[in-house]
């Protein structure tokens, strides 16, 4: 199957892409890296009237630190997050959930920005600036607002985005003293959608971890910050904790049934990266303590 037709506009500036998204209103799509907006265009799952192409927009791409925030370009590519020290060395969450995205040639092309806008509940990166207390920059017509990432995602392939507004940048705190992280997701296969992902960043400090931010993804409509979880355990966690924490963390949870896997396989496996995170964080050096009866 192939795309409905279309008409092609390629922006000049982001001036110039706020003006054709003003003009064409919610029968308009940006393209950037085109690695997810395209497949849905040629399942006939999307069918804009007009495309408007934001690939050759300098500005909106690069990884630079201001103050204690790193600020990285919509269209910084998978690649890219990869590769920069920056990212490595104040936002490895980043780099190790990429790791994970589809295949090289995905990697290669896809940029943050479209990863994000396109919202897919199965993705890595909106998990990540979620745990990570990320911020959203999105400019419009009515200029530059702030959205807090877990506020972004509306649900399936839904975001805060308004018709006439453009994702421009991603701002995330950068990673203090103590900061340390947690990735992993369970696949069929490395490159398949995850069947079940956790993101997690925690600051390890005195011999102790606190801040714990659980960013589950594939377990329901958006990336979930599993709060109630998360409060629960700190660095001497006992056994007991632990199941409480896995109890309000089912709680949380709102997974879906595919073809991938139940809803009940997806809470069970959802604990399993809980209980992985929380051993990884105490076998952190920094850290004496480990879960006790």
């Amino acid at each position: 199957m192939k795309a409905a037709a279309f008409a092609y506009a390629r922006a000049t500036s982001v001036v110039n892409a706020l003006e054709l998204l003003a003009a064409h209103g919610d029968r308009a799509k940006v393209l950037s890296g085109g690695q997810s907006l395209m497949p849905a265009m040629n399942l006939r799952l999307l069918s804009p009237d007009v495309l408007v192409d934001i690939g050759g927009l300098a500005e909106l791409r690069g990884i630079a630190v201001r103050g204690n925030l790193l600020v990285v370009g919509a269209l910084t590519r998978h690649v890219d997050l990869l590769r920069s020290p920056e990212i490595a060395l104040h936002a490895p969450l980043l780099r190790d959930a990429v790791a994970h995205v589809a295949h090289p040639a995905i990697r290669n092309r896809g940029t943050i920005g479209g990863s994000l806008a396109h919202a897919d509940p199965a993705s890595e990166l909106p998990a990540c600036v979620v745990a990570l207390g990320a911020t959203i920059v999105v400019r419009g017509p009515a200029g530059e607002r702030r959205i807090a990432a877990p506020e972004f995602f509306k649900g399936i392939y839904e975001t805060a985005l308004s018709p006439d507004e453009l994702l421009v940048a991603v701002e995330v705190p950068v990673a203090g003293n103590g900061a340390s992280f947690f990735f992993q997701e369970y696949a069929r296969r490395h490159g398949d959608y995850a069947v079940v992902g956790l993101a997690a960043r925690a600051v390890v400090a005195a011999g102790r971890f606190s801040d714990l931010r659980l960013g589950f993804f594939a377990v329901g409509d958006r990336p979930l910050l599993a709060a109630a979880a998360g409060k629960l355990i700190n660095a001497s966690v006992t056994s007991a904790l632990l199941a409480e924490a896995a109890t309000a963390l089912a709680d949380e949870l709102d997974p879906q049934e595919d073809q991938q896997a139940s809803p009940a396989m997806r809470r069970y496996l959802a604990v399993v990266l809980l209980r992985r995170c929380v051993a990884a964080l105490l076998a952190r050096p920094e850290l004496e303590a480990g879960v006790t009866r």
